[in-house]
């Protein structure tokens, strides 16, 4: 009878195949396919702060919203889409020679190009369809609250919540990676993306909706208001742009992406089961 899911060591190697997969993608592929998984973790983020900018405990807000959250990545890994930091994996492939480096930056490029495109544009969409007005703008001053808090991070903390985010993003990859149903990989998503969002880490392109839809959220009064009745100041609320993305959150956070995904799961599964040398054989699971 054929095993239900794949043992680690074979997992490894299905990596293999799995970035050879991707770094071969157009340009053009990987930018459209990047469009829908920024898309689709932006509904995540969206939908998760409709369902908590009502809820004054912060850690209930944030158990729930992990639960909501996770919906993202099941979109992403079975509907098919491309994610920057689900692709910290491919330097396995790298790893083996099999795929280019040069190719796998190549990837990273346009599908991190195409996951901002595409939460932008459900930031537009969210924007225009009067969402951000449930609770008399309340969910907009949530918006802009959440946003100020993400470009308020210290480099450091930044990076840091970086590496820890994506460190369970990938696992949930890698979990429903060895799974051979739908329902086996909804499993394996949902808890380490769960704790993941439970626990507050960052990640770079959930942050590409929280922090554009904050900043474009400042131009209505009615959400400034109540933003700072949420306990935003004036100042933290002018600091909240563009520039600000990038350099308070994008970088640093993205930067702890790539450590989390490619050097703590990826670089150690290769270690452990795929270096040369290594003695084939996988006993670890019965």
């Amino acid at each position: 009878m054929e095993k239900s899911f794949l043992s680690p060591s074979e997992n490894a190697a299905s990596f293999i195949e799995t970035g050879c997969k991707k770094t071969s993608y157009t340009a053009l592929k990987e930018f459209v396919l990047g469009i829908l998984g920024g898309a689709f973790i932006a509904f995540a983020a969206e939908g998760s702060n409709v369902a908590i900018h009502t809820i004054g405990s912060v850690g209930l807000a944030k158990a729930l919203a992990g639960v909501i959250f996770t919906t993202g990545l099941m979109m992403v890994i079975i509907a098919g889409a491309e994610l920057f930091t689900g692709n910290s994996l491919i330097v396995i492939s790298c790893l083996k020679n099999k795929s280019r480096w040069l190719a796998m930056l190549k990837n990273w490029f346009f599908v991190y190009t195409g996951n901002f495109v595409g939460s932008l544009l459900v930031v537009y969409f969210i924007l225009h369809s009067g969402q951000l007005g449930f609770s008399g703008n309340l969910l907009g001053g949530f918006t802009i609250k959440t946003a100020v808090y993400k470009t308020g991070l210290n480099f450091e903390n930044a990076f840091y919540m970086g590496i820890l985010c994506n460190w369970l993003v990938c696992i949930a990859v890698w979990m429903a990676s060895t799974a051979r149903d739908i329902a086996g990989k909804i499993l394996a998503i949902f808890f380490p993306i769960w704790l993941f969002i439970a626990s507050g880490f960052e990640h770079s392109v959930a942050n590409m909706y929280y922090i554009p839809a904050g900043i474009l959220a400042k131009a209505n009064e009615g959400f400034v208001q109540a933003a700072i009745s949420l306990g935003v100041k004036s100042d933290q609320i002018a600091n909240l742009n563009w520039g600000t993305l990038f350099t308070k959150n994008l970088i640093p956070v993205t930067l702890g992406n790539i450590v989390g995904g490619a050097l703590f799961v990826a670089t150690i599964y290769w270690f452990v089961y795929l270096r040369e040398g290594k003695a084939k054989g996988d006993k670890s699971i019965t």
